[in-house]
């Protein structure tokens, strides 16, 4: 009964983080001429990988126009006219669907440079701005090589599902609270503070941006989270039937995933050229 409660946790928190932050795609939903769209725009891309913004429309009557601009500048908008063409995307069960979409490209922009966007659709006299009121941010990122993100990414969600099973340990008053308790210490130690600046590192150029040289959301709430759980190791350690530390550090844990990922992280800064951190206005 506990590990099926540990996994429906763990499962959605690690579903709410993968649904927020200002990396993943937004979804956006217009209607133009009676009918409705539904499209995932682009808010992150890997620099040597084309930036295409793809939209999904069979009416072949309707056009559209990609409006974007260098984030946070003055720079006037620049338009391009998008074209149909088909592309090749995955389907269910490993098989490739070809569709038709109307298609434009970004330009690539540097490592932690970000540029925002929005699409005019037209059909006839009829016209509707997607994300008009509030533009698409898109921030460019180096590629980070496959045999550093994932044992990061895997370090994570197991350190996750072994945190959510020590504070239930605690809770249920068991007896192996301190065992749990040392396996997310070392595990988010390895996930988050030794292949997490190694990831940053590939994708904006520095290992550490957060406190004391920069203010990096994610690395900060990483440092704190794992620091809280080492104080409950030692606390353990002294005392294995403290169920306090344990919970508290589990807590810190679910506040560090529920701040959206990668908010407030490294952006470059278009009028000195230098890559900063935290939340800027």
């Amino acid at each position: 009964m506990l590990w099926v409660l540990t996994s429906i946790i763990t499962i959605s928190v690690m579903f709410y983080q993968r649904m927020t932050g200002p990396t993943y795609p937004k979804k956006v939903k217009v209607e133009l001429d009676g009918k409705e769209y539904h499209f995932k725009l682009l808010r992150s891309n890997e620099i040597g990988t084309p930036c295409d913004i793809n939209l999904k429309i069979d009416d072949k009557q309707v056009g559209a126009k990609l409006f974007y601009k260098r984030y946070k500048t003055e720079d006037p908008w620049h338009v391009v006219n998008m074209q149909r063409k088909s592309i090749r995307k995955k389907a269910l069960f490993g098989t490739v669907d070809e569709i038709e979409v109307l298609s434009a490209m970004l330009p690539e922009q540097p490592s932690a440079g970000k540029l925002k966007y929005h699409i005019e659709l037209v059909k006839g006299d009829r016209k509707v701005i997607v994300a008009g009121n509030d533009p698409v941010v898109i921030r460019f990122k180096g590629f980070v090589p496959r045999y550093i993100l994932i044992p990061h990414i895997l370090f994570m969600i197991i350190s996750l599902f072994t945190a959510t099973r020590a504070g239930i340990e605690a809770i249920f008053k068991g007896d192996k609270t301190l065992k749990f308790v040392k396996i997310t210490l070392i595990f988010f130690g390895i996930g988050g503070l030794i292949f997490g600046p190694i990831v940053q590192k590939y994708a904006f150029g520095d290992f550490w941006t957060g406190w004391p040289f920069g203010g990096d959301w994610t690395d900060n709430k990483t440092i704190i989270a794992w620091l809280f759980w080492l104080v409950a190791f030692f606390v353990l350690k002294k005392n294995p039937k403290n169920r306090l530390w344990p919970v508290i550090a589990l807590l810190v844990l679910f506040a560090m995933y529920l701040i959206p990922h990668s908010m407030g992280g490294s952006e470059l800064d278009s009028k000195t050229g230098k890559i900063e951190t935290g939340i800027r206005v």
